[in-house]
């Protein structure tokens, strides 16, 4: 399977169907960067977009993986190296993954040990490195999925981070005998991995990522609101100040800027 070979195909078959990329992307839902990037070989289209992209020039899927048009009598065989070349291209990813998540782990676990040593070395016995050991050991759970499943792993990061979050914020009062760092923390976490969730269902869902973009900073500002209004019942913060106003003005500009390159790529007046 040779992604060269592929975006090569598939430069043929559009410019068979009088389609330019920013047609093709159109008809995709996503932008023509993307298209052009599977021409020139440097990525491989998503699987979610593979089907209608085969239906758009044409082909089927196996001829898509081939990179060239396959007659019945080579289609098993075809298939079959497909079959091998997607899986070993699986088995190297989780190979990668793998020793990411190793490097990622020990990283982590020598940051505890230096916590360790250090704290009983100063003071005799633990005293504050139970705090950034249990802050370390939350991350390590929330993140650990991300870096060995890649983007499959970020859904589960995010229930990860929703299942740990509140016994750590009730550990972590504990630890520093304050109170309100969990009856606060709660609350604004609450916010927060709702918030995470949205994101990943707006990036899963809208295929173009400017778009993306312009939808998260845009979902953005209520969230901001709602965190301050959080803070506002719980310390008595005010609910709006300048600071806030400058951070609604700075997403909603961001969101107008990702907007306005969605649909410049759209219209084709982006030049790559």
């Amino acid at each position: 399977m040779n992604q060269t070979e592929i975006g090569k195909f598939i430069a043929k078959r559009r410019k068979e169907k009088q389609l330019t990329q920013a047609q093709l992307a159109e008809k995709l839902n996503i932008t023509d960067r993307a298209v052009s990037k599977w021409e020139t070989g440097k990525c491989m289209p998503d699987s979610s977009v593979m089907l209608e992209l085969c239906g758009i020039l044409g082909i089927t899927v196996n001829e898509l993986l081939s990179g060239e048009e396959v007659d019945m009598e080579s289609l098993e065989k075809k298939a079959d190296e497909n079959l091998i070349a997607l899986k070993r291209k699986d088995e190297n990813n989780m190979t990668k993954n793998v020793v990411v998540s190793v490097l990622f782990s020990m990283l982590l676990l020598t940051g505890i040990m230096i916590c360790l040593i250090c704290n009983l070395a100063v003071s005799g016995r633990l005293t504050w490195s139970p705090i950034p050991v249990s802050s370390i050991i939350f991350a390590w759970l929330v993140l650990l999925p991300g870096t060995l499943f890649g983007k499959k792993g970020i859904v589960m990061s995010c229930a990860s981070l929703s299942v740990f979050l509140i016994p750590y914020l009730f550990l972590l009062s504990r630890l520093v005998e304050v109170k309100q760092v969990f009856s606060v923390g709660v609350r604004i976490g609450a916010v927060s991995v709702l918030f995470l969730w949205v994101m990943v269902i707006i990036f899963g869902r809208v295929r173009r990522k400017p778009a993306a973009l312009g939808i998260a900073f845009l979902t953005a500002v209520p969230f901001v609101l709602g965190v301050n209004i959080v803070l506002s019942k719980m310390i008595g913060e005010p609910i709006f100040d300048v600071w806030d106003l400058l951070a609604v003005s700075v997403l909603l500009l961001l969101s107008a800027v990702s907007f306005l390159c969605d649909y410049a790529g759209k219209k084709g007046l982006i030049k790559k």
